[in-house]
Parts: C-alpha cells; sequence; structure tokens
C-alpha cells in the first residue's frame, strides 16, 4: 500500500504530493509577491524581516534560504553578510526559483541559486551558520527530513529559523477562517486568476502543525534549544532552533 499523506485537506499519494505542489506554484509564481502583499496587507515583509534579525547573523557568514521562492530571506540576509558572507537560494520548484533570481539580480544581489528538495540538501554536513525558511515547510512532504537536513548543514553555533504560518489565537480564529475560505480564494481569482491554489494555501495552513507541535518535531530533529515566538496573535510563528 502506498503511502499517504495531505494536499490541503485532501488525503493523496506521498509520491503525488510535489507534483501538486509544484502545479500551485508554477501557477501563481508570476503573481506570488504582489499576492503577498496584498493577502497580508505587506505584514509578511515585517515577518520576514524579523526572523532574519532574529537569527543574529552577522558579516561574513554563510546562509542557506530554503524554499526561498522568490527571495525575500535571501535579500535580506545577503544585506546582513555582507561581500565577505555568502547566502544561497534554494527551491524545488523552477519556476519560483527563477523569479527569485531574476528580482534578486534586478536588486542588485550575485547569489548562488540551486534548485534542490529540502528533504535532500546537496551540501556537506556543518557548511552553514544558518539555514532560513519562509512560508516552505508546511509544503513540504515529510517534514520531519527537512527538519533533520537543515540541523546536519549547521556548524556547531548555527541557528535555523522556521517562519511559517501556525495556530491563531482561538479567539479570533472563526473570523481569520472566514477571511481564508471566502476571502482569499476570490482575491487569488481576480488577481492571479487562481482561486484553487489559493483555497490549498487555506487548507495546508490548517493542517500544519501548530507551534509546540513543530517545536518537538524541532528537538526530535536534533535541535539542541527551540524558542517559538508568535506574530500578529499566532497567525505565524518563527520557530528558532540552535545548535550547540
Amino acid at each position: 500500500m502506498s503511502e499517504r499523506t495531505h494536499f490541503g485537506f485532501e488525503e493523496v499519494d506521498a509520491g503525488d504530493k510535489a507534483r501538486r505542489v509544484r502545479g500551485v506554484f508554477d501557477s501563481v509564481a508570476g503573481k506570488y509577491d504582489l499576492m503577498n502583499d496584498l493577502m497580508s496587507a505587506g505584514l509578511h515583509r515585517l515577518w520576514k524581516r524579523f526572523a532574519v534579525n532574529a537569527t543574529g547573523v552577522r558579516a561574513g557568514m554563510k546562509v542557506l534560504d530554503l524554499a526561498g521562492g522568490t527571495g525575500d530571506l535571501t535579500r535580506l540576509f545577503a544585506d546582513r553578510v555582507g561581500p565577505s558572507g555568502e547566502v544561497v537560494l534554494t527551491d524545488i520548484n523552477g519556476a519560483m526559483l527563477a523569479e527569485g533570481r531574476d528580482k534578486l539580480l534586478n536588486g542588485g544581489a550575485f547569489v548562488p541559486v540551486v534548485q534542490c528538495d529540502a528533504q535532500r540538501l546537496p551540501f556537506p554536513d556543518r557548511h552553514f551558520d544558518c539555514v532560513g525558511i519562509a512560508f516552505g515547510l508546511r509544503n513540504v512532504t515529510h517534514k520531519e527530513y527537512a527538519l533533520a537536513e537543515m540541523r546536519r548543514v549547521l556548524k556547531p553555533g548555527g541557528v535555523a529559523a522556521v517562519l511559517e504560518f501556525s495556530r491563531i489565537w482561538a479567539p479570533l480564529a472563526p473570523a481569520y477562517d472566514w477571511y481564508s475560505f471566502n476571502v482569499l480564494p476570490r482575491v487569488g481569482k481576480l488577481v492571479a486568476g487562481d482561486d484553487r491554489s489559493y483555497r490549498y494555501l487555506a487548507e495546508s495552513i490548517r493542517m500544519h502543525p501548530d507551534q509546540a507541535t513543530l517545536k518537538a518535531m524541532m528537538q526530535a530533529a536534533g535541535f539542541d534549544r527551540v524558542e517559538v515566538h508568535n506574530l500578529a496573535a499566532g497567525v505565524v510563528a518563527v520557530h528558532l532552533g540552535y545548535v550547540h
């Protein structure tokens, strides 16, 4: 019997999830940044800046941006590490990676770009000072594999930052659910010509581990200490995993 997993609320073969997620991001890549601004009223930029600042990354360090999409985290990290450091932008999706590469080049940032799977990273052990992933972990079929790979490629003293949608403060949940399942798909249809991908987004957020569960998963993956920072009443959370 084939292994099963979730694609939003739908149960699918594990081997089929990556193909379907790829279809989502192939569809939305060209409007990804605009939709992020509309969906979050621009707050995603502040959340990403908070996550990068929380890592304490400084000049000369090596940073890996996993599932980096259009390169927002990469740009922030590059500004911090400066010319003596290095940031590598990765994504499993070629269309998203091309958007990120072009945006970074147009902004004067020249960084290595690698298309790869977060569950099987083509980098050596103990190579990076920091690994970041923003709004990408929930799309990974085996999150525990990706977390273990993040831990593997970090140097002693390194830190992983996971910025992801999480569990909102309970009193706000009904309004948030109404917005997610009624407004988001309609905006996606109007702006990106795609309501189904944004319905998947809303569903995938509900299926993603909550703050405590993700913290436990990071500890199980070998991180020595994990901190959790809730933002926007838990709409998103930053998990910081440290390697001693």
